[in-house]
């Protein structure tokens, strides 16, 4: 990992929502997240399956990070997500890639699996508006 890497990791960090209910960065790159969720006992629903908005945030939280990796401020403006089947593990992660980007505007999928990324629960897609500010991972 590089020292910019382990700069935005740690910047990424101060994300104290993400903390509070388990989400763990995992590595972050230009453009690209995957973070992780361990499932514990509060973040199921009434019928014992994880809650649609625990599955959303890990997503939200990989998307913000993927689009603010390049150190450009960046605030999402538009997303959507599709949820395909309930998580059966232990564990959800999600993956963000940027699809798209100019100066202004930015795009990223997320796909968000079960345990060891063979079984996909979500699918998340989000765009960014670019605000002129830059983060400071230093």
């Amino acid at each position: 990992m590089t020292k910019e890497q382990q700069q935005m990791m740690e910047y990424f960090k101060k994300d104290r929502f993400a903390a509070s209910i388990g989400i763990k960065l995992i590595e972050v790159g230009s453009g690209y997240a995957l973070a992780k969720l361990e499932i514990c006992d509060n973040h199921l629903n009434a019928i014992d399956s994880v809650q649609g908005g625990v599955t959303f945030t890990l997503a939200d939280f990989a998307f913000g990070v993927a689009s603010n990796s390049y150190g450009q401020v960046a605030v999402g403006i538009n997303v959507s997500i599709t949820y395909f089947r309930p998580p059966k593990g232990k564990v959800l992660i999600a993956e963000a890639k940027e699809i798209y980007a100019n100066s202004k505007l930015a795009s990223y999928n997320v796909d968000v699996f079960d345990d060891n990324k063979d079984v996909i629960v979500a699918n998340f897609i989000g765009m960014v508006y670019r605000k002129k500010d830059q983060h400071n991972f230093e």
